[in-house]
């Protein structure tokens, strides 16, 4: 009951996100890049939102002792293992975010600013510091900092929400508009972009959703409260997305009218 009434209340804006004219903005190798360069920010903070519900829902600490149950644990750590060390296209181990920077060097996208990104983290500084110092694309910067205000709740119930609804069941039909939209034309190497998108609509449109639907829902229970501050939580993650899209979708337009001037 809980989960259908969820599900019926988000449904408005996850259309919007299916259906966003941004899909078809993608005609040329250059709108590709501006996209990649925007959305590879979303696959970075997508590890960070999963690890966050790892660290929350296992032993991460030493010594090491049971936490929650064990159905959970098992739930969220397969999830993991197959984000976090899945297969390329020659079968070599590798996350899902090191494959997305593998796309986008293969078609030409521009890797300083998550790269720089990335860097920065690791010198300590914190994430908004981070994107300021990569100047990374304001409607990414928002995404990312949207993202880390709902891991800061500290709710697990919250978070397996926004990860089931925010991403896990929305990114298959998400990624079969775009696929579905990509030129084949392109003048660019966007076979690993396209087996990126395919893995992702193989895994998370089976396995890894209902893995994550069943987290959801055992850790939301029959508390109605819970299950109101996840609709929220969620509602909050899928307008973000909606505003990224659009972002990027800006880029794009501004990008085409400098090129007809």
């Amino acid at each position: 009951m809980y989960l259908d009434q969820l599900r019926s209340n988000i449904d408005p804006l996850r259309q919007q996100i299916i259906q966003h004219p941004l899909y078809g903005s993608i005609h040329s190798v250059d709108a590709l890049r501006i996209y990649m360069e925007h959305h590879v920010y979303a696959v970075w903070d997508f590890m960070s939102l999963l690890k966050s519900l790892q660290r929350k829902l296992t032993c991460v600490s030493l010594p090491w002792l049971p936490v929650g149950s064990a159905n959970t644990r098992f739930l969220i750590n397969e999830i993991v293992a197959g984000e976090e060390s899945d297969v390329d296209e020659a079968g070599n181990r590798t996350s899902h975010f090191e494959l997305y920077l593998q796309a986008m060097e293969k078609a030409g996208a521009d890797t300083r600013s998550i790269r720089s990104f990335v860097t920065a983290l690791q010198q300590g500084k914190s994430v908004a510091e981070a994107l300021q110092v990569a100047d990374a694309p304001a409607a990414a910067k928002q995404f990312v900092l949207n993202t880390f205000e709902l891991i800061d709740q500290d709710q697990s119930h919250v978070l397996s929400a926004v990860f089931t609804f925010g991403r896990e069941d929305l990114i298959p039909e998400m990624f079969l508009s775009l696929i579905n939209k990509l030129e084949t034309s392109l003048d660019a190497d966007v076979s690993v972009f396209k087996y990126y998108i395919e893995r992702h609509i193989e895994v998370d449109g089976g396995h890894h959703s209902q893995l994550a639907l069943e987290m959801t829902s055992e850790l939301c229970g029959l508390d109605s409260e819970k299950w109101m501050q996840a609709g929220a939580a969620v509602e909050q993650a899928l307008r973000s997305r909606v505003l990224l899209w659009s972002g990027a979708m800006q880029e794009i337009e501004l990008a085409q009218a400098a090129v007809a001037n």
